[in-house]
């Protein structure tokens, strides 16, 4: 879990960076692609995670 928000802390960063500062919208760029693997890579943890309850 500290992954995740840390790393949702750093996409929020550099989207701001990205919006604000004139020549660096490839910053923002990055933090969406940042932002929408986060959500990709902590959704499969949890699914595969509840996949392993046993059969009862």
């Amino acid at each position: 879990m500290a992954l995740f928000l840390f790393l949702l802390l750093v996409a929020v960063v550099l989207g701001i960076i990205g919006a604000v500062a004139e020549g660096l919208f490839y910053l923002l760029v990055i933090g969406i692609v940042l932002v929408v693997a986060d959500v990709a890579f902590t959704a499969a943890r949890w699914s595969r995670r509840t996949r392993r309850r046993p059969l009862r």
